[in-house]
Parts: C-alpha cells; structure tokens; sequence
C-alpha cells in the first residue's frame, strides 16, 4: 500500500474532498543546478492536486488524513498510460512502413497509432477508475487542528 498526507478541504454527506501536496525531490540533493527533474518540474504549474474520498466519519477542514493506494492498481494504471500510446506507436508505424514502405508513411502511422494508444489508454482508464480496488482509501485520520493546543510558559526567573 502506497500511503501519502492529505488535508480536507471539505466533507459533505459522506465525501471528503481532500488536497494533496506534489512532493518533489528538488532541493535536496547537490546536483540542483543541472537537474533535469528541477526544470520540468518548474515548467508545470499545479503544485497540488484535489480528489474526493468516500468517508463516513465526520472531517474538519484543515484536518489531515493517511490515504492509502493499492500498489497493483497504481502500477497498472502507470503502465496503461505510459505503455499503450508507445505500443501502439511502434504497431501502426512498423505497419504503415510494411505496407507503404516510405519514412512519412511510418511517421504517419506513428502518429496516428501514438493518438490511438492514448485514445484507447483514455477509454481503459474510465472505466478502470470505477473500480474500488484503483480507489484511494483513508487508513487514518489525524486530530482536528483546533483540538490539539501547545502552549509554552516562561515564567519570571526563567528570563
């Protein structure tokens, strides 16, 4: 199981809405300075993300919960992304080399056949979403932030 914080943003009727964080490696290591990950990571602009649990506990906004994801559906849900497009690539464009036998013809098909792996990836990933095994769920929650008060006392001699 793949665990990650998340905060909630709100909580109606048994659905949470929760933000998490995009936690990235950057500045933390020595190589920041020609790091490929530190400019991509630059380059897109949403530093978080919302989703929406199932919860039946009540949840105050601000309150901090443990989802959990199982690691089969996120690496299936990975190579279904990632590999269908590339497959379908590499088919449609060895195909139109094969049956035109020009370079624009497998470059064509590469295209095409990248747009359908995508297509196809979409399709899968609509209905694979549905499935409650791919669903996030929440392992813990954590004290409503009004509950917990820290207070420090200095008293006279201590100055």
């Amino acid at each position: 199981m793949i665990k990650e914080w998340a905060t909630v943003v709100s909580w109606q009727n048994g659905e949470a809405q929760l933000n998490c964080d995009v936690k990235t490696s950057c500045n933390s290591c020595a190589s920041r300075a020609g790091c490929g990950s530190r400019i991509l990571n630059k380059l897109g602009p949403q530093t978080s993300h919302t989703l929406s649990v199932a919860c039946d506990t009540p949840l105050v906004v601000g309150q901090k919960v443990e989802l959990g994801i199982a690691e089969g559906s996120l690496i299936g849900s990975a190579l279904l992304v990632y590999m269908s497009p590339l497959v379908g690539l590499f088919l449609v464009s060895a195909l139109f080399q094969a049956l035109f036998g020009t370079n624009l013809a497998a470059i064509c098909g590469a295209l095409l056949g990248g747009v359908g792996g995508f297509l196809i990836a979409r399709g899968f990933s609509l209905k694979l979403s549905r499935r409650e095994s791919w669903q996030p769920v929440i392992l813990s929650v954590a004290l409503p932030p009004d509950v917990l008060r820290v207070e420090t006392v200095t008293s006279a001699d201590d100055r």
